[in-house]
């Protein structure tokens, strides 16, 4: 057998052996990343690898709240594939694909530490990264699901995002100073426990923690009835029927937002005069009352009551106005039908002009604060230049 023939041999021998041990090294390292990430820990049961393709796939991952009181794991993704994006390695860039097959994320909100599980105390890009070291140019989601519960704890109201296909693209490494938000965001999926849909688009900068962002949020067509639960709870009454759709724009840099929500309903109806089942003579009123109150404030043309609430603030403390609240129902009503589209008022300048409002009120507290102080040093001085003279005085007065 030639020299060249054994070497050949010994080198496929060689790569048959690394294509077995592969798998084994890459989900200790992969297990050993998600095993500690502060508050969460993550295992993965096994992991293919598919070296032709430049990729593998990761099954079963399962990401817990250490010490939490949650049944359900916070992420649950039954098959993840990561690969290298082709289309782009032949350009001379080394970028990669991200694909969640089914993934499910489960939200829980409590005052209780133990029983939330909202995933805000970790970096997840950071673990992302160590993952696929590499820009990621592609990031979706199919058919995934999202769980919110417990958003309202009395009475308690979950919401359930289901069938959910999303996509982010150019997910970067490094800080884009051009481009403040380089990543776009698409997604859309059902929301069957109020009977609508839900779209969503954004431009984001994934690289913070706390993302910066400028989104665009649709909920269409959720049945009032299904909201029933919460408006006997806080308004004692219950809907008859009709829809409502909410439009919401937001922007957010460094914690600071800027944007609205715009509720619009249809055909709504509150009040039934022959219902006579578990109601009070209280609970009859009060809908007679916001029967009364939605024929005033619709828009009869349009059957429509609806209204743009502006929020701004922080992420911690969001504050909303009343006046325009009130206003945007009078103006729906009598001047002029909201439409069942985004305003597109709201851009990250937006937020921007809360940052440079707040630097500038920061600012003019550190200048009262300089005055302040040099008030109080004027005064010392004074003081002092009191206590020597009546000192020298008194010495003159002693000889």
């Amino acid at each position: 057998m030639k020299r060249t023939t054994k070497i050949l041999i010994a080198f496929v021998v060689l790569l048959i052996i690394g294509r077995l041990l592969l798998p084994y090294f890459v989900l200790r390292y992969v297990n050993k990343t998600l095993a500690d990430m502060g508050d969460y820990t993550g295992h993965v049961e096994d992991i293919t690898i598919q070296l032709i393709r430049g990729a593998y796939q990761i099954e079963d991952m399962r990401i817990r709240k250490v010490n939490g009181k949650i049944k359900e794991p916070f992420i649950f993704i039954p098959k993840t594939d990561l690969s290298v994006e082709w289309k782009s390695l032949f350009k001379g860039k080394l970028v990669s694909e991200v694909e969640c097959y089914e993934p499910e994320i489960n939200f829980a909100f409590s005052e209780n530490e133990a029983s939330s599980q909202t995933g805000a105390e970790v970096d997840w890009t950071a673990f992302l990264k160590k993952l696929l070291p590499i820009s990621i140019n592609r990031f979706a989601v199919i058919n995934g699901k999202v769980e919110l519960t417990n958003l309202v704890s009395q009475p308690r109201a979950d919401l359930s995002l289901q069938k959910i296909q999303g996509e982010i693209r150019n997910i970067r490494n490094v800080e884009d100073k051009a481009n403040p938000l380089p990543s776009p965001v698409t997604a859309s999926g059902d929301v069957p426990g109020y009977g609508g849909t839900m779209n969503f688009s954004a431009n984001m900068n994934l690289l913070k923690v706390t993302p910066d962002f400028d989104y665009n949020m649709r909920f269409s067509n959720l049945q009032l009835v299904k909201l029933n639960s919460l408006a006997r709870e806080y308004a004692n009454l219950d809907f008859e029927q009709g829809t409502v759709s909410v439009y919401s724009e937001m922007a957010m840099l460094n914690k600071k937002l800027n944007g609205y929500i715009k509720p619009l309903t249809k055909g709504m109806k509150i009040f039934k005069l022959n219902e006579h089942e578990g109601r009070s003579v209280g609970k009859f009123f009060t809908e007679l009352a916001a029967q009364a109150g939605t024929a005033v404030l619709k828009n009869q043309k349009h059957d429509q009551v609806a209204t743009r609430i502006p929020l701004n603030g922080t992420i911690e403390a969001i504050e909303t106005a009343v006046w325009p609240t009130i206003f945007g129902v009078l103006r729906n009503a009598y001047i002029e039908a909201f439409r069942g589209e985004f305003d597109n008022s709201i851009t990250l300048k937006d937020a921007f002009k809360n940052l440079k409002d707040d630097f500038k009120e920061k600012r003019e507290e550190r200048k009262a604060k300089r005055k302040e102080a040099r008030a109080e040093r004027k005064a010392d001085r004074k003081e002092k230049r009191a206590e020597r003279k009546a000192a020298r005085k008194a010495k003159r007065e002693k000889k």
